[in-house]
């Protein structure tokens, strides 16, 4: 209880900061007010970065899971040198500090002369998913009967009927389980997006940059609508996994 306490107070506390009736982020609580939230979705530079994080996010999460389901099945279907090392290469972006990530991609999009942008973003988003897509994907494989598979071809099936119409379905669910943990995780990534973004801030971004300058109950309400909506993203993540 102690370590949930630890873990889970400081979150209870915001939560309750973005209800208080007081323009100091702080207790005793002063009484129940949805101003902040109010105040939050009228400010035309959070709309703007909320609309920015929500492009780059389902951009980043539809390539990353295309390159996941190849690598997914690249993986089950062959065998080949270096496949151990392969595996371990793709879960690299999530593995590595993000600190190292994102100066690695900064050099990278550098080197080939990418000006800084929220496609610079998308692109290190996507890389920076690509992991946590695969992850469903891999452990739905390892579940799926061969002989499926086998008597598709028995029948006379081609190789893209067979993933067509036998492995993909048979994916959907962990498809759609990675793709909104990857969204998610793009949705309130900071420390990739410092070093990729140009001058189009991510909603992230906005309020990193406003509390380098003064925290608010504005920023509370902000940061627990990010809370509710990326919890609710891994419960329907979860959920499709069992579904599955």
């Amino acid at each position: 209880m102690l370590v949930f306490g630890f873990l889970y107070l400081p979150i209870g506390v915001l939560v309750l900061m973005s209800f208080n009736n007081s323009r100091i982020l702080s207790l005793p609580f002063q009484g129940f007010t949805l101003r902040w939230y109010r105040m939050a979705l009228e400010d035309a530079a959070m709309r703007v970065a909320l609309g920015n994080s929500i492009r780059v996010a389902a951009v980043a999460t539809v390539l990353a899971s295309i390159f996941a389901l190849l690598a997914a099945f690249a993986i089950y279907r062959y065998q080949f040198w270096g496949k151990n090392a392969f595996r371990i290469a793709l879960n690299l972006p999530i593995l590595l500090p993000g600190i190292v990530t994102g100066v690695a991609m900064l050099a990278y999009f550098s080197d080939l002369g990418l000006p800084l942008s929220l496609w610079t973003v998308i692109l290190g988003h996507a890389i920076f998913g690509l992991p946590v897509a695969l992850g469903p994907m891999l452990t739905r494989l390892g579940q799926f009967p061969r002989s499926l598979e086998e008597a598709a071809y028995d029948l006379g099936a081609t190789p893209v009927q067979v993933f067509r119409d036998v492995l993909f379905p048979y994916l959907r669910s962990a498809v759609v389980a990675g793709a909104l943990l990857a969204f998610t995780l793009s949705f309130d990534e900071v420390v990739v997006t410092i070093f990729l973004t140009g001058r189009d801030n991510t909603l992230p971004m906005e309020i990193w940059g406003r509390l380098r300058t003064n925290i608010t109950p504005e920023i509370a309400a902000i940061a627990t609508l990010i809370l509710t909506v990326s919890t609710v993203l891994v419960l329907l993540s979860q959920q499709a996994q069992r579904d599955g």
